[in-house]
């Protein structure tokens, strides 16, 4: 009997090593990885080891034969990504650590972050003899988005969490928790006492929308909302007040979308005993949001959100999932295939955008707009485009989740048209393209506020080679060369900065 691959696969393809029969893709050298939603297993070459499960940081893959009756659709999921597709078995051409690895020096690096990119990159580097770790975090707890990014409920993909653990506690590993770099401690201060640093500090931002009253009371970045019910420092436990609150508004179809849907009409009871922070399991049970309307600009064809989350949104009891849109926006869900990510709202009933709700339930808007938010003091309305018209939809609360972009900070090269720290490879370089010797990065803040925990698991290996391959050319004169170099490229703008 095969295995699966279900709803928490975290894409980090930790599976594929251990597989000896190579049933397991895309993989990371063919087009599709880092584009599809899960890796699939090729139910016709699996020989049953579950060597994959074993591997498995999230618990992700599971025997078809115990699929409980809400997973059984992952096994036609599995076997409908093969359809057109031959069996293959053949390995790729192995890949070997660089071959004077054993030969290279002590090699002190500096992480910034400590969130999955941070670890993944650690991962890597802890492999060769003679490194050392040391890991900054502003916060007083470690862990980044694979903390404070997944939602409480999320049991499975939050285990990564645990997968993590052992890197803090290496013997090669330092902590430093509650240490701002770029304010405690300044970028070249930093590229002074370590060979390396690597910067994983994600994409802290909201991107921006500009219409009418996006600033009014009541219009709060999605990113707030997750970090008030996974209980982040910096968002206080007042930053959402659900009073008086019936009906929400989500601009933007991505996961964080959905994870805000799923958590506002949850059944508090079910979420007691998870990580909620408590002031926001409190919060949901003093008040009750009825209704969730997720507003996507285009077609359900094009949507962000992955097919497990609204998998999950579709199976749950006790609330509603109805869609709403164009004449034939029900024909066009129904006409996707299995593995599309709307496919799952396949039998959703269609409703207006606006109507009275029986019970609880979230609405997916496809092809509806926000022009302008509406309201005297806080938002009351939200004006949302249908073709050439607009329709007025009373909302009390507004969410932004259209995606997020990084912070520039004093002194590192950075890129504003992406939202990015400047890079070729992960090599932080200068706007003309010049190498800064010694700095890297990994993760959102080196490619974009795209793809999931597992994604950057490649993205890490790729930071880590690239750093590998360039410490036998610095030579062993850091605090002269390589250090002057560094305080070159960087000290300028970060004495102009203070």
């Amino acid at each position: 009997m095969p295995f699966a691959i279900t709803q928490n696969c975290c894409n980090d393809a930790s599976c594929l090593s251990v597989c000896p029969v190579n049933c397991i893709h895309p993989t990371p050298d063919e087009p599709d990885f880092g584009k599809t939603e899960l890796l699939y297993i090729d139910p016709r070459s699996c020989i049953d080891c579950g060597a994959c499960a074993d591997a498995c940081p999230v618990d992700a893959i599971t025997r078809v034969s115990r699929l409980t009756p809400d997973q059984q659709i992952y096994a036609d999921i599995n076997a409908d990504y093969y359809k057109d597709k031959p069996a293959v078995a053949e390995w790729g051409a192995p890949r070997f650590p660089v071959a004077t690895v054993n030969d290279l020096p002590p090699i002190d690096i500096a992480i910034v972050g400590t969130g999955p990119a941070a670890c993944y990159t650690a991962q890597a580097l802890l492999r060769v003899p003679g490194t050392n770790v040391t890991f900054y975090d502003r916060l007083a707890t470690a862990g980044g988005l694979a903390r404070y990014g997944v939602a409480p409920d999320h049991l499975g993909t939050r285990r990564i969490s645990e997968h993590f653990r052992g890197i803090f506690v290496h013997p090669r590993v330092t902590m430093k928790l509650g240490v701002e770099v770029g304010k405690d401690i300044d970028h070249v201060e930093l590229a002074r006492k370590f060979d390396s640093v690597v910067y994983a500090v994600g994409a802290d931002k909201d991107r921006a929308l500009e219409i009418p009253g996006i600033d009014l009371d009541g219009s709060v970045s999605a990113r707030t909302l997750v970090g008030w019910y996974t209980g982040h420092p910096d968002v206080p436990a007042d930053a959402i007040d659900l009073t008086g609150v019936d009906r929400v508004t989500i601009i933007g179809n991505g996961n964080v979308a959905l994870d805000a849907a799923r958590i506002l009409t949850a059944d508090p009871d079910g979420l007691d005993g998870t990580e909620i922070a408590p002031h926001a399991l409190a919060e949901l049970r003093r008040h009750r949001v009825n209704e969730v309307v997720v507003l996507a600009r285009r077609g359900p064809e094009f949507a962000a959100f992955t097919r497990s989350e609204c998998k999950a949104l579709v199976d749950r009891a006790g609330v509603d999932v109805v869609v709403a849109g164009p004449d034939g926006i029900v024909d066009a869900i129904d006409r996707l295939p299995l593995s599309a990510p709307a496919s799952a709202l396949a039998g959703a009933p269609r409703v207006e955008l606006g109507s009275t709700a029986q019970g609880r339930r979230i609405v997916f808007a496809f092809g509806r707009a926000p022009s302008a938010l509406h309201g005297s003091g806080s938002v009351q309305s939200i004006e949302v485009g249908v073709g050439e018209q607009a329709v007025s939809l009373e909302t009390e609360l507004v969410l932004l989740a259209i995606g997020y972009r990084g912070t520039p900070s004093p002194g590192i090269p950075f890129d504003d048209i992406t939202g990015t720290i400047r890079n070729e490879g992960g090599r932080i370089t200068t706007a003309d393209g010049t190498p800064v010797p010694g700095c890297y990065v990994v993760g959102w803040a080196k490619r974009g506020a795209t793809g999931g925990i597992g994604d950057n698991k490649i993205d890490a290996e790729e930071t880590a080679e690239a750093l590998l391959a360039d410490v036998p050319t610095r030579g062993p004169a850091r605090p002269l060369g390589w250090y002057g170099k560094v305080s070159a490229a960087l000290g300028d703008r970060v004495s102009r900065a203070r």
